[in-house]
């Protein structure tokens, strides 16, 4: 099927009142569903026609100090950092700097000869059958970046090239080396040049638990603590991760459900990649017995061939859908590990499925 996005001329003629009673009765179930999983700060976005009809911001970005969550608190999105980067892998290979099916030794020297033969396009998909360089306990060996790189490259690999779905941090990390080398610019700069900037995110940066970021919202879990025993009563805590400046392109981006839902709105209207880049982008990479994997170009495949949907998701705390046939985009970013918000977008979505169907009428 066609993965388009032709949102342009497709708008309802009175947005506002066409989705009020979708928005309103998405602000209720975003209570309710707060309450019930316990998140204490969350931002929401949704996107329809091409228009953000809904931004809003609930609870609290630090509970401890009760400073309340606001659409310009900074959330991490994690591995929904992948599909940013996957835009910038289209991007470079509409300028001809980048072909996707070339094997990542034509950009990158000093791989293992094993890794040599992977294709770009497996890299986005996690097809390359690479090791990661991440375990339980985070980047190999528990020491720095060097030594983690140092061992990732002896090991075997997890799988044949192309033959299943892979997921690791190793793939990411690559297309950021191919991004800095092709573009001439690290690889956090060319996404602040070329995405950020151009579709007006300017509060979005780079980082992780151990970074400064000012107005960022702390990150909680009610997952027991390494020194609880068994049976320890539930309790809400910091949630500390490290995500070190070689594996930005698979996690590192802060930012907000506002200026995620103006990216969504720029690919929409063609200011990031073209629709043939666009539908590239979203189509499932297949696997070496022909079958469909399980991602796209850096985004998670959700949905049925009948209603395609394709997603970034992050920590277990952040997520956007798209479902492309409705003309719409959800985003939902908390401070909870667990929240696991792309369980409940579904329910946010369905309400703006029927408003469309009235403001046709």
């Amino acid at each position: 099927m066609l993965l388009s996005w032709p949102w342009l001329g497709a708008a309802a003629a009175n947005p506002d009142q066409a989705y009020a009673r979708a928005n309103a009765q998405a602000r209720q179930l975003i209570q309710k569903t707060m309450q019930d999983r316990r998140i204490p700060g969350l931002q929401i976005a949704v996107v329809k026609d091409g228009k953000v009809v809904l931004s809003e911001s609930y609870g609290l970005a630090n509970v401890e100090n009760r400073l309340p969550a606001t659409r310009t608190t900074l959330f991490p999105i994690n591995s929904a950092t992948k599909s940013f980067t996957g835009v910038a892998m289209m991007q470079l290979a509409e300028a001809g700097l980048v072909d996707l099916d070339a094997p990542v030794s034509r950009y990158l020297d000093d791989l293992p000869e094993a890794w040599r033969a992977v294709r770009v396009r497996q890299l986005l998909a996690h097809t390359s059958g690479l090791p990661d360089i991440l375990d339980e306990q985070g980047l190999l060996g528990g020491g720095t970046e060097s030594n983690a790189w140092g061992l990732v490259k002896k090991l075997p690999m997890q799988a044949v090239i192309g033959e299943r779905f892979e997921y690791n941090q190793v793939n990411y990390a690559l297309l950021a080396r191919i991004i800095a080398r092709q573009s001439k610019m690290p690889y956090e700069r060319y996404l602040a040049q070329r995405q950020f900037a151009v579709v007006g995110m300017p509060s979005t940066r780079f980082g992780d638990s151990y970074d400064l970021v000012a107005g960022a919202a702390t990150i909680y879990s009610y997952f027991p603590r390494k020194t609880d025993d068994p049976g320890s009563a539930e309790r809400l805590s910091h949630w500390f991760y490290d995500m070190t400046p070689s594996l930005w392109a698979g996690g590192g981006i802060l930012t907000t459900a506002d200026e995620v839902a103006r990216w969504m709105v720029a690919l929409s209207d063609g200011r990031l990649i073209g629709d043939a880049s666009l539908h590239g982008m979203w189509t499932p990479e297949k696997l070496n017995d022909g079958s469909d994997g399980s991602w796209s170009a850096g985004w998670p495949v959700l949905g049925t061939a009948a209603n395609p949907q394709r997603a970034g998701i992050g920590g277990a705390r952040a997520a956007f859908i798209v479902y492309p046939n409705e003309k719409l985009a959800v985003i939902v970013l908390t401070n909870l590990v667990g929240a696991n918000p792309e369980r409940f977008i579904p329910q946010i979505a369905a309400l703006y499925q029927p408003a469309q169907r009235a403001a046709a009428r």
